[in-house]
């Protein structure tokens, strides 16, 4: 049964940095695109980032463009969302998602995927 895991969330500093993690298990994801979302008390799911199977394309949301970095690890199933200067509205849990379709990891709003993570918690303070 394929699962994808988040991990490395936590509570950090308005302004501060913090990297959370995505691995694959049971099936590999390789062929698939994959991206981060989260789920916010002001918001409700929105899309954050995204990058293609072959690592090609990252696409980003306005709200986070020019902070967020996402990037895929070749060797393992893996994807990372690198987070700096971090804001309080970036507060929620962020899930990690993979489909084969690219449209559908960038829908707006989102949409379900072929599979979902159980999401780890990011809480900035201010």
């Amino acid at each position: 049964q394929a699962q994808l895991r988040e991990y490395g969330g936590g509570v950090v500093q308005a302004g501060g940095s913090l990297r959370i993690s995505c691995e694959a298990s049971g099936q590999p994801f390789s062929d698939h695109n994959m991206g981060w979302f989260r789920q916010t008390p002001g918001k409700g799911r929105e899309f954050v980032a995204a990058i293609d199977w072959a690592r090609t394309t990252p696409y980003y949301g306005d709200s986070v463009q020019g902070r967020f970095t996402i990037f895929r690890e070749n060797a393992r199933d893996a994807i990372h969302l690198q987070m700096n200067n971090l804001k309080p509205e970036d507060t929620g849990v962020y899930y990690c998602g993979a489909d084969r379709n690219w449209g559908r990891i960038i829908a707006t709003p989102p949409v379900s995927l072929d599979a979902w993570g159980q999401g780890t918690l990011v809480t900035v303070s201010s």
